[in-house]
């Protein structure tokens, strides 16, 4: 196995451009029912809409010169190809963080973010390393079956001990989330905190997977009745993108890698529905792009396949934890598992991706954090 870093610059040949225009123009829509709405998925309209900038108005080159502006690489870790931005800060007292995006999204998350981080106007800044998940993006071809949270923890460690740093800290929301807590779990002696993002929604949607939780809800108390019904609305009406891919990912990903369109509607209604604060349309077609390009939404499906079917969840951290809620309400507390100590810091708005929603506070959080930890 070669454990060569090489320098990556992305630039998607003319004629794939060519091609996504073309089936933009003779796409086929389904026709949306009279009286019906965002309860039976994203609408016509909005789509249409979206659609119509992606293929007019929406400027790749000038998407591909933001990310290129960062410095880019690849590896190959267990058998697959790894992409990864790596922006190291000018700051002598920079502290090297490792952060990790999750479904549906990419390391496009982090375009706002990155410079808050590396650059700050004041407070710590950091080294920042952001990979591309196996199977999505960049990160492709998926080499394998297998690719679950903890597998990618141990590529994370290994990435991390080839760039030489003996010392670093973990973020993540989603996927990244759960990668980053393994990660802590995992490389504790070097790891110096894990920080999560997360959000009432999120929160409550876990919690229907964790054993005993709706048991140990009381649906008197005012409280633990809204989380049973989120998570029941979650279980009856949310949930139906994640039973998909957990149980046939190769028959959704035939859609995803064929339709331009299948591929914008999956991850829009996403960003859509778990969002509360707006966020930069260019950002999100930077993330379908780079799905469609790649061919991604069916190599990720099969990430989330992996993982529903995985039993290694990993311990918890005995490093510190950190904790970010965004649109925070009284319900978080019930269903996160933090410990007594953690760091716990809540802001009113913003929901499942704050790295695009609330660059500004998430940063400032990272650095409260990180800050003083060795």
């Amino acid at each position: 196995m070669s454990s060569e870093i090489r320098p990556f610059t992305l630039e998607i040949p003319q004629s794939d451009l060519d091609y996504l225009h073309d089936r933009l123009t003779h796409a086929r829509w389904a026709t949306q029912l009279p009286g019906t709405g965002w309860e039976r998925g994203i609408p016509e309209s909005n789509l249409r809409e979206l659609a119509d900038y992606w293929h007019t108005e929406f400027d790749w080159r000038a998407a591909e010169a933001k990310l290129n502006a960062f410095p880019q690489f690849t590896t190959e870790i267990d058998g697959q190809h790894i992409h990864f931005l790596h922006v190291r800060s000018a700051r002598p007292d920079a502290k090297p963080l490792l952060i990790t995006h999750g479904f549906p999204s990419s390391v496009a998350e982090f375009l706002g973010l990155i410079t808050l981080l590396t650059d700050p106007a004041d407070g710590q800044a950091f080294h920042v390393i952001a990979p591309s998940l196996p199977g999505y993006a960049l990160s492709t071809p998926l080499g394998a079956t297998g690719w679950t949270m903890a597998r990618t923890a141990r590529a994370w460690i290994e990435l991390m001990a080839r760039l030489g740093y003996d010392r670093y800290g973990v973020h993540g929301g989603d996927v990244g989330g759960g990668v980053s807590g393994l990660v802590a779990a995992l490389d504790g002696e070097h790891v110096t905190g894990v920080h999560v993002v997360t959000d009432p929604m999120t929160a409550a949607n876990v919690a229907t997977f964790l054993p005993g939780m709706a048991e140990g809800l009381d649906p008197n108390d005012p409280v633990d009745k809204v989380i049973l019904d989120r998570m029941d609305a979650f279980r009856r009406e949310g949930s139906g993108y994640l039973a998909i891919q957990n149980s046939r990912p190769q028959t959704i990903g035939y859609g995803l890698v064929d339709s331009p369109l299948l591929q914008l509607a999956w991850i829009a209604e996403k960003f859509e529905s778990w969002t509360d604060l707006p966020i930069d349309r260019d950002q999100l077609l930077t993330t379908v792009s780079l799905y469609w390009f790649t061919g991604s939404g069916a190599s990720a499906a099969h990430t989330l396949y992996d993982q529903s079917h995985s039993t290694e969840w990993g311990a918890p951290p005995a490093v510190p934890q950190g904790f970010a809620v965004f649109g925070a309400d009284e319900t978080v507390r019930r269903v996160v598992p933090a410990p007594a100590d953690a760091h716990w810091t809540e802001f009113e708005r913003g929901l499942h991706f704050p790295a695009m929603e609330d660059p500004a506070n998430l940063a400032g959080d990272l650095r409260a954090f990180f800050g003083p930890l060795d």
